[in-house]
């Protein structure tokens, strides 16, 4: 076993990435105040070829030293926009037709390994403030909730690391139906 260098990797470049078919997966970040959050995110988002991301309320947009810091460059890459209002972004992408999922713990949500992903469907997931999580207005407008199963004394993992165990399990999808 030998590690790859970094040339030996096959990364797309940036013309590259932007002309490659893109998994129907938008995230939204309802309120997330850590840039270092928002930075991961964009980067899993690069990662997984998903369409992109809208930033809500008081999350930081790029250009960001906090968020290029673990970003990595994936801002260039990755399509995002500013909708301040989460509901007002909820709405926007329902009327695209897409299904909005919350993820968060709520009365009826849906395990993460139990939900069905539909080909032929193209998702939002909501992801919430680090506190607080999604707003309740927010989640009064999902079409559904996903709750990441969790069995240790935590109730709650950091959003960077919750985005990275659904957006995986929405990628595998996407990529073994592709």
């Amino acid at each position: 076993m030998k590690k790859l260098r970094n040339e030996e990797l096959n990364r797309k470049t940036l013309e590259e990435f932007r002309e490659a078919g893109k998994h129907p997966v938008r995230v939204i970040l309802d309120n997330v105040r850590s840039q270092n959050n928002v930075g991961s995110i964009f980067r899993t988002c690069d990662a997984f070829l998903l369409e992109g991301i809208v930033l809500c309320g008081i999350t930081a947009t790029p250009p960001h030293r906090e968020i290029s810091k673990t970003a990595l460059g994936a801002t260039e890459s990755v399509s995002w926009v500013y909708i301040e209002n989460t509901t007002e972004a909820v709405k926007t992408l329902h009327e695209q037709d897409y299904l909005i999922l919350a993820v968060e713990q709520t009365q009826g949500s849906r395990l993460l390994h139990r939900i069905e992903i539909a080909q032929g469907e193209k998702y939002a997931l909501v992801f919430g403030h680090e506190i607080h999580g999604v707003a309740q207005e927010v989640i009064d407008l999902c079409d559904g909730t996903i709750e990441i199963p969790q069995h240790g004394t935590k109730h709650s993992l950091n959003i960077a690391v919750s985005a990275g165990i659904v957006l995986w399990e929405f990628f595998r999808f996407f990529q073994e139906k592709g």
